[in-house]
């Protein structure tokens, strides 16, 4: 079966291709004390309770009758009231290179006596959770059985994407192809539709995917070809990696009701505010749902003998969140009123990597000045948590449609929460079944660094050759041999792999040799990876490999190296967008 799964950073999902259509799955998790529900989506939270905190077996699940932690929505709803068991935000953590993320971190700043687990190991746990669900329902066999897609948001970079898959395979996950996450609503969007998606845009369009999630906002431009006469997509621009979304709303919510508590003579303390702070990001989330509350009390508890005399109770509106979200993120500015890089202080605290500039609406307008040319979207697709409220794609649109000739069409999106998870297994289905794909074929050449065996020179170095691994146009999710070329791969030393790029020979094929260019502009070495390759099965210092080349859907070529007649087989990974 064909399986797509969102690793959100809130919440994660599942859905799978049946024989009538792509499905929702629904997740059976712990609810509330030895209560087991199904819900559309798992809440990605996990809580580590003490030890006499719960009665032996309160948190057993069908599939484990002595699990000691709880993920999902029990694990959400204890740790707003003990936020220092509850770890939030690991997809966050993926991706900050300021901490060992194989390390035992989170909960981070928790005592010494609450446990740790590495944002790795916390992935794994909601991925493994999802596969024991899938098990346990019978849906279709093991998930490690299936063809399974698992989303990234499109901003990753190589180490978490990386670190990504490492979660999955400690999970079970063996046949996996990650996706970016704006891709998969996108794809969503286009199940949704069905053939009537090419009377919705035409050619020439520019389709804007505005992806605000839980830990990061994510911009792709997606434009309207045409192919053999029939409407054609291909994915124009990614945008940079923004750590900035709903993590962010809800400390700008707690600091505003601190602050309304502070001018009531009422103080909080850090620990309070913690816990505010994950008051207000569940009043937050009933506030944008389809059926929202207007008006969510919040009682803060205090801590200690007096820890009834010391609770804080005081309440929010909808219109106040609405209000702090929409002049905090979403202040109307003008079209070259770019996002800019605030100076920073020269010590600063280790943690999330948080953007410095809030205002979303001037990270997009940094993003549609693609190559010094402003880009005018025609069309916009909403997706993520923070979208699912009205007034946030109210006054996104209301700054958006300012900067342009003609206002953007709104392209319709049932569920924000779903559709990446939705997307993912359509596009399983596409890829593996055929259908509408996004076209992101590569816009250059690009090369691997030989080194030519010949006499050594004194005062020269070896002279390098240029060999093919990827075309101009190489469709992303594609895989190349390069026919008849076998090199000698160095083992055991410290050695170099220069990488390339040319956009003047379009016509160069895999494994062709340029043995010399003219200079540059011809050729240009774009990255040098260093690296020191072993292999317990391989002694030899220099072994024969054929090489060949992945072009992955996030962004990346793999270049194998697989031993001739022999087990050994390594990876080289480049990035190839923006030429990284």
């Amino acid at each position: 079966m064909i399986v797509g799964i969102d690793l959100g950073t809130t919440n994660c999902a599942l859905a799978y291709v049946a024989e009538d259509g792509v499905q929702d799955f629904s997740i059976p998790q712990l609810i509330g004390d030895s209560e087991v529900e199904g819900r559309p989506t798992l809440p990605s939270y996990l809580y580590l309770p003490s030890q006499h905190e719960f009665a032996l077996g309160s948190l057993s699940l069908p599939w484990d009758e002595v699990a000691d932690f709880a993920v999902g929505v029990m694990a959400r709803d204890e740790g707003a009231k003990v936020p220092d068991r509850l770890i939030a935000s690991a997809k966050s953590w993926l991706c900050n290179a300021q901490v060992d993320r194989q390390q035992a971190i989170l909960p981070w700043k928790s005592p010494e006596e609450v446990p740790k687990l590495s944002p790795v190991e916390v992935s794994t746990r909601y991925l493994r959770h999802l596969a024991d669900s899938w098990r346990f329902s019978r849906v279709g066999g093991s998930l490690n059985e299936q063809q399974v897609f698992l989303t990234v948001p499109a901003s990753f970079d190589a180490v978490a994407r990386e670190l990504t898959v490492e979660a999955a395979e400690r999970a079970g996950l063996e046949n996996l192809t990650l996706l970016e996450e704006p891709q998969a609503a996108f794809y969503a969007w286009l199940e949704q539709m069905g053939d009537s998606w090419r009377d919705s845009v035409k050619l020439g369009d520019h389709i804007l995917v505005c992806d605000l999630g839980g830990g990061t906002s994510d911009f792709t431009l997606i434009r309207v070809d045409e192919e053999e006469g029939q409407l054609a997509l291909t994915r124009l621009a990614v945008g940079d990696h923004l750590l900035l979304g709903g993590d962010n709303m809800d400390l700008s919510l707690a600091a505003t009701v601190q602050a309304r508590l502070k001018s009531e003579g009422k103080k909080i303390d850090s620990w309070q505010f913690q816990v505010l702070t994950h008051l207000c990001r569940n009043a937050k989330e009933r506030m944008l749902c389809d059926d929202p509350l207007e008006l969510s009390p919040l009682t803060i508890p205090g801590r200690g003998a007096k820890m009834l005399l010391s609770s804080v109770s005081t309440e929010i509106k909808r219109s106040e969140v609405e209000q702090v979200l929409l002049d905090g993120f979403f202040p109307v500015v003008k079209r070259d009123d770019w996002a800019q890089r605030q100076r920073r202080f020269g010590l600063t605290e280790l943690g999330l990597a948080y953007e410095s500039e809030p205002a979303i609406t001037r990270h997009l307008a940094r993003f549609l000045h693609q190559g010094g040319e402003f880009i005018q979207p025609t069309a916009i697709l909403f997706n993520g948590g923070v979208c699912k409220s009205p007034g946030v794609q109210k006054r996104l649109l209301e700054v958006l449609n300012s900067w342009l000739d003609q206002p953007v069409k709104v392209l319709p999106n049932h569920d924000c929460d779903l559709a990446v998870a939705r997307g993912a297994a359509a596009y399983g289905r596409a890829r593996l079944q055929g259908g509408v794909r996004i076209r992101g074929g590569l816009t250059r050449s690009y090369y691997i660094g030989v080194e030519v065996a010949r006499p050594a020179v004194p005062g020269f170095a070896p002279p390098t050759k240029a060999v093919c691994v990827a075309p101009q146009g190489l469709e992303e999710g594609s895989t190349v041999d390069l026919p008849g070329m076998e090199l000698g791969l160095v083992l055991g030393e410290l050695v170099e792999f220069p990488f390339m790029t040319s956009n003047q020979r379009p016509d160069d094929q895999p494994g062709q040799s340029v043995d010399d260019w003219e200079d540059e502009d011809e050729i240009e070495q774009i990255a040098t990876v260093t690296s020191i390759l072993r292999s317990s099965e391989v002694e030899a210092p220099v072994v024969p490999v054929q090489l060949q080349t992945v072009a992955t859907e996030v962004g990346t070529l793999e270049l194998w190296c697989q031993q001739k007649g022999g087990p050994g087989r390594w990876k080289l990974e480049f990035e190839v967008r923006d030429n990284k």
